[in-house]
């Protein structure tokens, strides 16, 4: 057994993959189906990973981006990312039942939004334009209260029109290095601005870069195992090349592994994005043992025991 095959060194980063939000997430959309019957629609992506949306389309859920395309009276959940304040309310307006998986992390960050906006603050909110937490974090509140800061120099640029009634968010899957660097820029431009009691950018978003950095700096290739669509898991990507690692590559799956990426790496490391399941992991372990002799090591730089209960409208 394994004669002939090169060895290859693993180091697996932990904690990686599915996050308390993501369980959760997932974890509503079938105790609908399970309770309520097929189909369930959910409004977006319950997750940014299509092998679970494929999973959950299979058991009877239907995704759709439009809530005209969900029949009146149906029941519709709203994704992990968390939707704006006028997608409740056209939900409710067609008699639709809803049912609320945004990530109680996501939904922190809404309240602090409200909350600092009834204060007379306007809102600096460091994130990427486009993603979907931000769609909905800026949807909170009415057009024109919150500011999108999505760079350094974007910080830095920045006219407002009252520095003395500032106030910062972040979107809870960016980069900490990063976020940490926008943040720094605007206390120092404008003094008063005020900030969350507690971080902004999630717990787990936390772990996984801080499992990454502990990593990259031994491999030669860092693999993270994510969807394109998923900011966390391009997050990892760039936290790995930033932390040393000789490169880093996102990977969606074990099928998609181009072995080109592998020529002249002696250590790899494996991570995984919080929307990606563990059998992701392990489809990617099972595939590079039928290669290569592995010597697998995992390094854990902290356990996560967080577990976030169901809404109301599905709570046993």
């Amino acid at each position: 057994m394994g004669e002939g095959k090169p060895k290859l060194r693993v180091l697996l980063a932990a904690p990686r993959g599915f996050c308390a939000g993501v369980e959760r997430a997932i974890r509503i959309v079938e105790a609908a189906l399970a309770r309520f019957g097929a189909p369930v629609y959910v409004r977006h992506a319950i997750v940014h990973n299509p092998f679970v949306v494929g999973r959950l389309h299979a058991q009877g859920a239907v995704f759709v981006e439009d809530l005209a395309d969900v029949p009146v009276g149906a029941h519709v959940v709203f994704s992990a990312h968390g939707v704006p304040r006028a997608v409740p309310a056209a939900a409710a307006a067609r008699g639709l039942v809803q049912h609320d998986a945004t990530c109680p992390l996501v939904s922190k960050v809404h309240r602090e939004a409200e909350a600092l906006h009834a204060r007379g603050r306007h809102i600096l909110l460091i994130g990427h334009a486009g993603h979907p937490e931000v769609v909905g974090t800026m949807g909170q509140l009415p057009e024109g209260a919150v500011t999108l800061v999505e760079t350094v120099a974007m910080a830095r640029a920045l006219a407002v029109a009252d520095p003395d009634r500032l106030a910062f968010l972040t979107q809870t899957t960016l980069s900490v290095d990063d976020a940490a660097a926008i943040v720094a820029i605007l206390r120092a431009r404008f003094p008063a601005i005020a900030g969350p009691r507690r971080e902004d950018i999630c717990y787990a978003t936390t772990n996984r870069q801080a499992a990454v950095k502990a990593i990259a700096p031994e491999a030669d290739l860092v693999l993270v195992i994510g969807s394109a669509q998923s900011s966390n898991s391009l997050r990892l990507v760039e936290v790995a090349t930033r932390a040393g690692a000789g490169r880093a590559a996102l990977l969606a799956c074990a099928a998609d592994l181009d072995w080109t990426l592998l020529d002249g790496v002696a250590t790899l490391g494996l991570s995984a994005g919080a929307s990606s399941p563990e059998s992701l992991v392990e489809e990617t372990l099972a595939r590079l043992a039928a290669r290569y002799v592995l010597a697998i090591e995992e390094r854990c730089v902290t356990r996560e025991d967080i577990v976030f209960k169901l809404p109301a409208t599905l709570a046993p």
